[in-house]
């Protein structure tokens, strides 16, 4: 089973640039193009959130019609720059965004169980999981303790070393949803967004990565009260592949044209 996790899209309505200079949206129609064209097609795509930048209907149909020439199914959990009644409202046909509260989903009919989670805060760049969502999670992680699990999240529940995403990642439910997860050795990996760069770490007894952007990538600075900004890095997807025997191996798949293939030396 393969799984292509697009990130941090950032779209805007017609006519209009991201910060005056990035056309998140024509990144987008080639992270697309780049998904349709891979030799493996992926079973299905996972947008983890940021899926627009000011949670605009306007945004949301041009995302929506960006996104459709993906023959798979699509899941979509939102990010801080989006808004959960215009997000449901562009995907109405998305039965698993239908909780009248939060846009969680659980999806049980696939080799691997796939839950996605909310930790959207209405106006707030950081994120959180309130006493409800955590419910939420632990009962559905309580359902199918022997399943491999992915849980797809849009804020990291863990520092990443670039000050500006730790003082604004999940900054509420962090500590609960690691206990809850490490009671479930059959979560596999938790899958964020948010960060702008291919992140992984150990975390809460299993692994959790974070995707890069299919538009701009933040500038990698560990510098203590470094100031946020971009780099127009190569823009890129994750893709994990659930094999039963070895587990879930992901790569980056950078989005762009590129010299080669090339064999490695001369035959």
């Amino acid at each position: 089973m393969l799984i292509a996790q697009i990130s941090d899209m950032h779209v805007k309505a017609e006519g209009q640039l991201l910060y005056d200079r990035i056309d998140t949206a024509a990144y987008l129609e080639r992270a697309v193009a780049h998904v349709m064209g891979l030799d493996l097609l992926p079973d299905i795509v996972v947008a983890t959130g940021d899926l627009v930048e000011g949670g605009k209907p306007e945004e949301y149909a041009r995302l929506r019609r960006l996104l459709a020439p993906l023959s798979m199914p699509l899941y979509m959990i939102p990010g801080n720059h989006d808004a959960r009644t215009a997000m449901r409202e562009a995907f109405a046909d998305h039965a698993y965004l239908s909780d009248p509260e939060f846009l969680h989903f659980a999806i049980d009919d696939l080799p691997v169980r796939l839950i996605g989670l909310d930790t959207l805060v209405p106006g707030k760049g950081h994120g959180e999981l309130c006493e409800a969502r955590l419910g939420w999670v632990r009962d559905r992680l309580g359902e199918q303790t022997g399943k491999p699990t992915l849980v797809f999240m849009h804020h990291p529940p863990f520092d990443c070393g670039i000050d500006a995403f730790d003082h604004a990642r999940l900054m509420k439910g962090d500590t609960e949803l690691a206990e809850i997860v490490r009671r479930h050795g059959n979560v596999e990996r938790v899958m964020c967004g948010h960060v702008h760069r291919p992140i992984q770490v150990r975390w809460a007894g299993t692994m959790a990565s974070i995707a890069p952007s299919t538009a701009h990538q933040a500038t990698l600075d560990f510098g203590q009260g470094a100031p946020l900004s971009m780099m127009m890095e190569p823009p890129a997807i994750a893709l994990h592949q659930w094999r039963p025997a070895t587990g879930l191996v992901t790569h980056v798949s950078y989005i762009g044209e590129f010299d080669g293939p090339k064999p490695f030396r001369k035959l």
